[in-house]
């Protein structure tokens, strides 16, 4: 049997949990995994065309110190994980923290390079309560629930494929004003220097009342998802669903007013629980144009891949995300090395989605 290599990055804790330790000595265990472990920083080193398994004990604050060393030092080459695979597993003491550090380590690995496969998360909260839900759907306990969680995140690390596409087909969402979206602006360099390589469908979410999810019932939200609808129905039903089921790849534009994604754009991601429950969206990618006024681009590249990568299960390719920052209308054209950036953006995309063979891991 070829074994997979795997190199799992363990930071060092001062109390490492017993949970972890189950849980990676499981997976450590299986045939076909040739493993080497990193816990200090001094270890580090780049990691190209591998795949890689975040493995993170959060001490009693909250925090996991030899992780910040490591993650100062992948921050320094925008290369450093290039073209791998990852995924988390964070286990912490308290109710607290583990999604957001997860969240802020795939972000920083991703700008380094790292691919990661729709729901690349897993978290052990202190009660374990998070898998109550789980538990319950397959009449288990919670750390069984917990087992079986960590072994489908390790299934989808070992045999993650991103899909290749002759001409992708990339539905672009936004909700901003042509005449003055710097974002919208931004968008037209990159639609430009894609050229004819992919195939673009363009909706406003301005266009129509967007109604927010209220929290239906699961039941209800079953029922009108089986028929690919939505209670509140409107364009989100009559065009962003099928735009969302017949695409590659979704492209999200996003301005930054206040450290948040815009009202439609939170209503399409949390709307979109009724198309998720009727089919999941593994074999599509996300990717992402944040322009602030000030700063904050990273606050809403997090959002969005706690929303559509860790929660509806979009597929993250490498560097998703393109943040920019300029304030007054139509000045991003006037920004230095703009033109390059943008090109270096759609070259990334076309690498990734129209590349004939697949590379080996």
């Amino acid at each position: 049997m070829k074994k997979i290599k795997v190199t799992v990055i363990r930071p060092f804790c001062d109390s490492p949990h017993e949970r972890m330790d189950a849980l990676l000595g499981e997976f450590l265990a299986r045939p076909e995994v040739s493993a080497e472990v990193w816990q200090r920083a001094e270890q580090l080193r780049p990691v190209r065309d591998g795949r890689i398994f975040f493995a993170l004990d959060l001490e009693d604050t909250g925090l996991n110190l030899e992780w910040c060393r490591m993650s100062a030092r992948s921050r320094q080459e925008a290369s450093f994980f290039r073209d791998s695979v990852g995924v988390v597993a964070v286990d912490g003491h308290s109710e607290l923290y583990t999604k957001s550090v997860g969240r802020e380590l795939v972000l920083t690995a991703n700008l380094a390079g790292c691919l990661f496969p729709g729901r690349p998360l897993v978290e052990g909260t202190g009660s374990l309560h998070n898998f109550q839900v789980t538990a319950q759907n397959l009449g288990i306990d919670l750390w069984g629930a917990y087992q079986a969680n960590f072994r489908e995140l390790a299934d989808r690390l070992l045999t993650s494929r991103p899909p290749r596409h002759e001409k992708p087909r990339m539905l672009v969402l936004h909700a901003s004003i042509r005449e003055t979206s710097n974002t919208l602006h931004l968008w037209q360099m990159v639609k430009e220097e894609l050229g004819e390589s992919m195939e673009f469908q363009e909706i406003s979410l301005r266009n129509g009342e967007i109604y927010d999810c209220v929290g239906c019932p699961y039941t209800m939200c079953l029922h009108f998802s089986e028929q690919g609808k939505c209670y509140y129905g409107g364009v989100m039903v009559e065009q962003v669903y099928p735009a969302v089921e017949e695409c590659d790849a979704l492209m999200m534009l996003c301005p930054n007013y206040n450290d948040a994604l815009s009202a439609n754009l939170c209503a399409f991601i949390n709307r979109l629980t009724a198309l998720y429950r009727k089919r999941q969206f593994f074999e599509k990618y996300l990717y992402a144009i944040v322009v602030s006024g000030y700063s904050g681009g990273d606050i809403l590249a997090n959002q969005l891949i706690s929303g559509l990568n860790m929660n509806k299960t979009f597929i993250l390719p490498p560097g998703f995300v393109m943040m920019e920052t300029t304030n007054a209308p139509g000045s991003i054209v006037h920004v230095e090395g703009i033109r390059e950036r943008a090109a270096a953006f759609a070259g990334a995309m076309q690498q990734q989605m129209l590349q004939e063979q697949e590379t080996e891991l």
